[in-house]
């Protein structure tokens, strides 16, 4: 029998295991400083603050929570990324679908998924966003940048994608239990048709009994 969640998967971490180094250089003097501090604005403690970088890719972002002085720990579902993460970091690096995630309980501070997300199925959102709202301490903030849509949702040029406006990811994110703290359009200075990023900070919401 096959299984529905490695359909879709697999194809799209074959295809960061095959392009995993042009990838790296595309993509290792991007400035995503603008996401970093929106995470780190919300956390009001001083470092160590425990950081999981969800879809750390080769470990950019990774390496300059840990110059920052936090306790970062990076998750990807490419070995080739995992590995270029952990060379290149210095810190520890699950290497995990987002799919099937075995995230320790009320672990992070932080979570930063910088153009990650909206690799997951619409179906599965809602249990990825239990995975991830589990992992955060009470408190918690959750950062996501995604390219924006209208909603739009299946393959693109080998991987796949869900390109979520505004309104669709705030109610994914609100039945998850999480609240909005901010959100902004990226590469900030242009007008919105030339910004297809969409940046979001969230808290982990208390549960009644909490």
């Amino acid at each position: 029998m096959t299984d529905p969640h490695r359909d879709i998967s697999a194809p799209t971490l074959d295809y960061y295991e095959r392009n995993a180094a042009a990838f790296w250089e595309g993509t290792r003097d991007h400035d995503v400083g603008q996401n970093i501090d929106a995470l780190l604005r919300h956390l009001a403690a001083p470092p160590p603050l425990a950081i999981l970088d969800f879809g750390c890719g080769p470990g950019r972002d990774l390496k300059t929570f840990r110059e920052r002085g936090h306790e970062a720990v990076g998750l990807d579902g490419s070995p080739s990324f995992a590995a270029m993460a952990r060379s290149h970091s210095g810190c520890e690096v699950w290497c995990q679908d987002f799919l099937a995630l075995d995230l320790p309980a009320g672990r992070f501070d932080g979570i930063f998924a910088n153009a990650s997300m909206f690799h997951i199925p619409s179906q599965d959102l809602p249990r990825v966003l239990a995975a991830l709202r589990g992992t955060l301490k009470p408190g918690g903030v959750l950062f996501c940048s995604n390219p924006r849509g209208n909603n739009e949702e299946g393959w693109n040029r080998g991987r796949y994608g869900v390109y979520h406006d505004l309104e669709q990811w705030r109610r994914y994110l609100d039945a998850a239990g999480f609240d909005e703290l901010e959100h902004y359009y990226r590469p900030a200075g242009l007008p919105r048709a030339q910004q297809p990023w969409l940046a979001t900070v969230w808290r982990r919401r208390a549960a009644p009994m909490e």
